[in-house]
């Protein structure tokens, strides 16, 4: 037996199915980005390590809530690159782009359209999901805010996320 270990797309897969509990493996892996044996291991893991309910495809939202505030930032930790152009995150993503001036934060992306300082994001695909899942996207902007803002950033970021997941639940 080997030690669990959640990789960073699984990250994505909670906040997709915190978004839309129960959905299928298919659907999944398409919102998410990732191939359909990746979804099927992810959600295999997030089972394991109680984040997902035993028999079924729904989150336990305050065990998302607290593993995305207090364990992605240590386990996924954030690096800040070379400005680029991208897609806005962070506190240039949606959520709180009007509250938080500064420069931006991109993932880097040729079809980016702001110019920031770029951030690796959380997976590879994580770019791509603005124009085609955007409340997914809206979240993982959140996250990465818990990765790399400043206290206040993150402290508004933390509220937005358990606001969004605990009722899902």
């Amino acid at each position: 037996m080997r030690q669990l270990a959640l990789r960073p797309a699984d990250v994505a897969v909670a906040l997709e199915l915190a978004l839309r509990p129960g959905q299928g493996l298919v659907p999944l892996a398409t919102a998410v980005g990732i191939s359909l044996g990746e979804a099927h291991n992810a959600v295999s893991r997030l089972r394991r390590a109680r984040l997902l309910r035993p028999d079924e495809r729904r989150i336990v939202a305050p065990a998302v809530a607290d593993f995305l505030v207090h364990g992605v930032p240590y386990a996924f930790p954030g690096e800040l690159g070379a400005e680029s152009r991208g897609v806005p995150t962070a506190h240039a993503g949606p959520s709180l782009a009007r509250e938080f001036k500064g420069d931006p934060i991109v993932w880097s992306s040729v079809d980016g359209r702001v110019r920031g300082q770029s951030l690796v994001p959380l997976y590879p695909a994580a770019p791509r999901l603005a124009g085609r899942v955007p409340d997914l996207y809206e979240l993982l902007t959140l996250v990465d805010v818990i990765r790399v803002g400043r206290a206040r950033e993150r402290s508004r970021a933390a509220a937005l996320l358990r606001a969004k997941l605990v009722p899902a639940a």
